[in-house]
């Protein structure tokens, strides 16, 4: 039978229930974050509090956790029993604790089935990265950064992080990146007539296919065509992924592949290696040429891992936009050196029914496209080294975090490597949001930094397409975008801009990096948010000119709305499918730990 044997691998029982258990602690910290759960206190002795959760009259889940920031909680994985008619035990099952939640919180049936299925498929995951045979962190800062992404372990607050719907086995174990597999893109020939293709000013398709692909691929897939009996010159070549081709295009597309409009031709003959979003590919032949996103129609933490047609029509205006700011800023050009790897090639098909059906189901619009984005490597100088926020959370097998290693390694004090981090990182997204009203989502994987011997050096800011949002304020540096291009990145007001650096960075990504120092004793945790708010409050000092905009775009509020990823899937979106991508659920209030800093007048 089939993976019989690595299965006996990795899903022995030492595995599963250490994978189960600390599933289990993330469950019950990110739920209690999200106020879907409230745990009652039994007893507190200095920072760690024991806390029971009680599902029935017979039933009980103790652990302990302690108190953090930001409204959050850190449950200690080790500590989680379950009392159940007299008995107590080790809680070793993150699906029985969702089943015993829905006495707690509303979730539908449908939703608990497919939150089962998509919790499993997160576990074996986790299974596979406990048994990779894995480097040390002292060693992983060492790892290049197309390959560092296989290591990272997936979403750090979504407890269903790699859910995955839509992949077998068999598809996960070929095209995971934490399988660290190479793979070769599919390509297909689309006729001009029913397909688009858009780029940044002076660079045209023939251009770009020359950059990607030889003359000798070129030459092989026009006689496909003429084979076909058809022109070579009617139609566009463009990548497409193999699960995509044999479960999302042929399914939807038959009409199209009888009638010639879109003709199959084959594997290109470069290697590529898929990211943490799965659809973005690095080039490992050639490091040079474009990292290549395309769509993957699965269902991966809130959505179909399609490309929004919408968006995708707009991409390189969007690069132009966002490069164009920075070659015109010289804070951001000369002393940031922000790096902007530009989405410089797009192309879309959409589909000719799915489109006239009102209010179709947003995957069904997306599953045909390409984006050709800039690689990183091609501006990165002599001794800079390029890694993904996300990699900063990370903790190999012997639980040293990879940023403990690289601070060790760059001969900086924990303090000194922070303040210069916090510095990197802030200066060019605020500069962007307090001078321009345009905001990048700087989640783990979207925000790269540049490291030189090992300490932040600079800031590279990806993924425009999906994450660039404007201002609705009426700011003279956005009169000149038009209407419909407003419209297509969305105008925010202000605290809903706000939110993307609030909510993506500080929640999303620092509050667990936080965790990590406080927890190895790097940093307390005062230290660590005190630092961030000296960061936005230089920056301000910097540009006194601004502080009608420091007072729209507040980062001191002593509350902010309380956005939720969790809550979204579980009790407000379900798994029904609309005609847009769900957004993240807002519940409450969180209480801003920067306000807490707020000593002194910002300007």
């Amino acid at each position: 039978m089939q993976f019989a044997s690595e299965l006996q691998t990795v899903l022995n029982k030492h595995n599963w229930k250490k994978v189960n258990r600390k599933l289990i602690a993330k469950m019950l910290s990110e739920y209690m974050y999200e106020d879907m759960i409230q745990p009652s206190i039994l007893d507190e002795k200095g920072k760690t509090i024991t806390y029971a959760l009680q599902i029935s009259d017979d039933k009980q889940y103790r652990y302990q956790a302690e108190k953090r920031l930001f409204d959050s909680f850190d449950v200690k994985w080790e500590t989680i029993d379950i009392t159940a008619d007299g008995e107590t035990k080790q809680a070793d099952s993150a699906i029985a604790l969702l089943i015993d939640l829905q006495e707690l919180i509303p979730m539908s049936p449908e939703t608990v089935g497919h939150l089962i299925k998509e919790l499993n498929a997160t576990l074996i995951a986790d299974a596979h990265l406990l048994d990779k045979e894995s480097k040390s962190s002292d060693e992983l800062i060492h790892v290049d950064y197309a390959e560092l992404e296989g290591f990272m372990t997936g979403h750090p607050w979504i407890t269903y992080n790699k859910g995955r719907i839509g992949f077998g086995y068999d598809d996960y174990l070929t095209y995971a990146p934490e399988h660290g597999r190479e793979i070769r893109l599919s390509w297909v020939a689309v006729a001009k007539k029913i397909a688009s293709f858009q780029s940044i000013e002076g660079l045209k398709y023939e251009d770009l296919l020359a950059s990607e692909l030889s003359e000798t691929e070129r030459t092989s897939f026009e006689k496909i065509i003429k084979d076909h009996g058809e022109d070579p010159s009617d139609y566009y070549f463009m990548p497409v992924h193999e699960w995509q081709w044999k479960n999302v295009l042929i399914q939807n597309f038959p009409e199209e592949l009888s009638g010639k409009k879109i003709i199959p031709l084959g594997e290109g003959n470069d290697s590529y290696l898929p990211q943490q979003s799965i659809r973005t590919f690095v080039n490992r032949t050639n490091k040079g040429k474009h990292h290549v996103k395309l769509p993957i129609s699965i269902l991966n933490t809130l959505v179909y891992r399609g490309l929004p047609s919408e968006r995708t029509l707009i991409a390189p205006q969007v690069t132009e936009l966002i490069k164009g700011i920075a070659d015109k800023d010289t804070f951001l050009k000369d002393e940031c050196r922000v790096i902007l790897p530009g989405e410089n090639a797009s192309m879309n098909v959409d589909h000719p029914y799915y489109t006239g059906v009102k209010q179709a189901p947003y995957q069904y619009l997306e599953m045909l496209g390409t984006i050709w984005r800039e690689s990183i490597y091609t501006y990165l100088d002599e001794g800079e080294q390029a890694i993904t926020l996300a990699a900063l959370l990370y903790e190999d097998h012997d639980i040293k975090p990879y940023v403990q290693s690289l601070i060790e390694d760059s001969g900086l004090q924990a303090d000194e490597w922070m303040k210069t981090f916090f510095k990197v990182v802030m200066d060019p997204l605020l500069h962007y949001l307090y001078q321009y009203g345009t905001v990048f989502s700087p989640h783990g994987q979207n925000t790269i930094v540049v490291l030189k011997d090992s300490v932040p050096h600079r800031l590279a800011i990806k993924d425009f397409v999906d994450d660039v949002n404007i201002s609705d304020q009426d700011f003279p540096e956005l009169r000149g975008l038009s209407k419909e291009f407003k419209e297509v990145l969305r105008s925010e007001p202000p605290e809903g801009l706000t939110q993307f650096i609030f909510t993506g960075l500080f929640i999303c990504h620092l509050r667990y990096m936080s965790n990590i120092l406080v927890n190895h004793e790097l940093m307390e945790e005062e230290t660590f948010w005190g630092m961030l708010a000296e960061a936005i409050g230089d920056y301000q000092h910097r540009f006194p000119q601004l502080k009608e905009r420091f007072e729209l775009f507040d980062f001191f509020k002593p509350e902010l709305t309380k956005l939720c990823l969790n809550r979204n899937r579980m009790v407000d979106y379900g798994y029904a499918t609309g005609d847009d991508r769900p957004h993240a659920s807002e519940f409450g209030k969180v209480n801003n730990a920067l306000a807490l800093f707020k000593v002194k007048e910002t300007v």
